[in-house]
């Protein structure tokens, strides 16, 4: 029993000394990670451009992905609303939250991307996403996950956290 003692005694005098030297970092280095930061919003996200034109997307590193889906309007057109059933043509950019790169875009294509509006076409980040938008807007997709690809992926790292611009082309009947 008396060894026992000696170990727990030990680990104990080494953990104390483990903490009080991650406490008296200096001001040379790096700041250790504090956990968890708090979740982007829409208007940590910076894009440019105009609709119609080819966008940019910047993710800062100051803040986690979103667990939940965030859209913005950043123009938000004339035309009519999009609904369910309806058939939509958009551009649209694709950047990893990840690594912070483009992976997709229809503009450099040069073709919109046709679907109807909650049929199941597109991810479900998409099918609600993009309710609501009109016609000639541009809106900011934030898609967690469990909306987008998942765990399997697809092309995507696994789990990834999607972040588009969209363009609403057009907006036809249902």
């Amino acid at each position: 029993m008396q060894k026992i003692g000696k170990i727990a005694a030990v680990a104990g005098i080494v953990a104390a000394a483990a903490l009080s030297l991650t406490a008296c970092g200096g001001s040379d280095q790096p700041a250790a990670a504090a956990g968890p930061q708090r979740e982007c919003t829409a208007d940590d996200i910076k894009t440019t451009g105009n609709f119609g034109q080819v966008p940019t997307i910047t993710i800062p590193d100051s803040c986690d992905p979103p667990k939940k889906l965030i859209t913005k309007d950043l123009s938000e057109g004339t035309g009519p609303a999009a609904a369910k059933g309806q058939q939509l043509k958009m551009n649209y950019l694709l950047v990893t939250w990840s690594n912070k790169q483009k992976l997709d875009s229809s503009f450099d294509r040069g073709q919109t991307f046709p679907l109807t509006l909650g049929a199941g076409d597109v991810i479900p980040g998409w099918d609600q996403g993009l309710e609501g938008i009109k016609q000639g807007g541009r809106r900011l997709l934030i898609i967690p996950p469990d909306l987008a690809y998942g765990p399997g992926g697809n092309g995507v790292a696994p789990n990834e956290t999607l972040v588009f611009v969209t363009d609403a082309v057009s907006i036809g009947a249902a």
